[in-house]
């Protein structure tokens, strides 16, 4: 579990693909490597990665080509920056929200806009995706926690503040960039209930009518 909240922009090191995985081996500059543990997680862009190796100020995780098809993992290159965050630990404070570092689907940058000193970003999502976003609800982008402004159709805005524009790799995105998306799993279990509370209803009202 995660909060969305970045410790660290990473830089890919180095990318070997294998046969049923790809290896990534990327750079931390806040993150102190050496107290990184085997197999923990850690969120990479959003995604959730199991820790295969730790240096002095290296680690390498592994992707499955099913992670590599539904993030946008298989953008990144050489020297390509990425957000990242250590697992969240039991009694530490939840800045952000609650995310699991399952993405649900890649989104589209569509504008970015200066906006005084912060930077407005609108977002193209997968119609199906679509229903969880809200205003002011709470969405990841590429493991960023952040607070949605605007909903039109498809189409979302988000407000990155200066803050979060040196924290994270943000400052970088332009329009056509794809980007992680993770919606609030509040709204999925929400969604969940209703569909199981109107399935028993239909039911009953089946038996009743046999």
């Amino acid at each position: 579990m995660f909060t969305g909240i970045v410790e660290d922009v990473g830089k890919v090191k180095e990318i070997k693909t294998r046969t049923k995985e790809v290896v990534f081996t990327l750079e931390v500059k806040s993150i102190d490597a050496e107290e990184i543990e085997l197999g923990e997680s850690i969120a990479v862009n959003g995604t959730c990665l199991t820790v295969i190796a730790a240096g002095k100020n290296t680690f390498t995780v592994e992707a499955s080509h099913e992670t590599m098809k539904r993030t946008n993992l298989s953008k990144l290159k050489s020297g390509s920056k990425v957000n990242l965050e250590r697992s969240l630990k039991i009694g530490g404070r939840l800045g952000g929200h609650i995310v699991n570092g399952h993405v649900d689907g890649i989104g589209k940058v569509e504008s970015v806009k200066k906006r005084g000193k912060s930077i407005e970003i609108w977002v193209s999502l997968p119609n199906e995706l679509s229903k969880y976003v809200v205003e002011k609800g709470s969405i990841a982008i590429d493991g960023v926690s952040l607070t949605i402004n605007k909903v039109n159709g498809n189409r979302f805005s988000v407000n990155i503040i200066p803050y979060t524009q040196d924290a994270t790799t943000f400052i970088g995105l332009k329009p056509g960039d794809t980007v992680n998306i993770e919606c609030d799993i509040i709204g999925k279990y929400v969604e969940k209930f209703v569909a199981v509370k109107d399935n028993k209803k239909d039911i009953k009202e089946l038996i009743q009518k046999l």
